[in-house]
């Protein structure tokens, strides 16, 4: 199949060939070059996710923990960003890359914050959206030193699953653990898991997490729902697919009217990944973290 850079099911970037894993060079001057976009489709393919079908709405929350830059006196600048990428775009963002991108910024001189917002927010809306013939605006929010005291550690609200005392046997993704009980009178949960666990898709490496699961419809058997959870334990996927996985198989296996999961986790080279998928459209979460994050 040739490229066409209109199509983003031939987006020709695979994780395979992003700087996962490799050693990195890191530049010493802003370059929006290093945004390594791969497209969402393969993975949501492979999960029987029709492209311009979504089954949820959604974003991926990312926080970055090191974002600095030179003022134009020489001085250096450091903030805290919020990154809002709506889970419609056609592209994730390989998150090394992203961290290669953002350090590119240390040595570069920037005339004010307002600056610095502008450049995160175009080069990341090209990258999220390249190849598409649609485009919309990536939310960015920079928090200087002195709003660092407002930032607030909070758990996920929810009952927590991790009560149970449960066995568990499968450490790779088994939706037929999944199961609800349809002679019940429907309910309104939310439930929560430290327990998650992924890998990365490409190096292997783990990815630890927290997940919350709202939703409405015949109760959803808990012991079943958390050892689903366990069961990513070994599986190497990335954070926003392993999100949109869990919800697919709760959605089909459960048969919920209404159902929302929101996946934390923690950072790692200074970033933090927050997927979040819902059925009904509303307001997106706070992007608060958890205390391992």
């Amino acid at each position: 199949m040739s490229h066409d850079p209109t199509n983003p099911n031939t987006n020709p970037n695979t994780p395979e060939q992003s700087q996962l894993g490799r050693a990195s060079a890191y530049a010493d001057k802003y370059d929006p070059s290093l945004l390594f976009p791969i497209a969402r489709t393969t993975q949501r393919e492979a999960m029987g996710i029709q492209a311009g079908a979504l089954p949820f709405f959604g974003a991926d929350l990312w926080t970055a923990f090191e974002l600095s830059w030179l003022n134009p006196r020489g001085k250096p600048q450091v903030a805290i960003a919020h990154f809002t990428i709506p889970c419609e775009t056609p592209n994730i963002i390989e998150s090394k890359s992203f961290k290669l991108y953002l350090n590119s910024f240390n040595n570069s001189t920037f005339a004010s914050i307002d600056a610095v917002r502008e450049h995160l927010r175009t080069d990341l809306s090209e990258a999220a959206w390249r190849g598409s013939d649609q485009s919309a605006g990536i939310g960015v929010k920079l928090l200087t030193p002195d709003l660092f005291d407002r930032e607030p550690v909070h758990e996920i609200d929810g009952l927590d699953l991790d009560r149970l005392d449960i066995e568990c046997t499968h450490y790779q993704p088994a939706p037929e653990l999944l199961s609800s009980d349809t002679t019940q009178v429907h309910v309104n949960e939310t439930l929560t898991s430290r327990l998650l666990k992924s890998n990365c898709l490409v190096t292997g490496q783990p990815d630890w997490g927290s997940v919350q699961i709202r939703y409405s419809g015949p109760p959803i058997d808990q012991a079943g729902l958390l050892a689903y959870i366990v069961s990513f334990r070994n599986h190497n996927e990335f954070h926003e697919p392993c999100a949109e996985r869990m919800f697919t198989d709760i959605w089909r296996q459960c048969q919920p009217t209404k159902l929302a999961v929101y996946a934390r986790y923690t950072r790692r080279g200074g970033l933090d990944i927050n997927p979040f998928r819902t059925s009904w459209p509303q307001a997106l979460p706070v992007n608060i973290r958890t205390a391992r994050q």
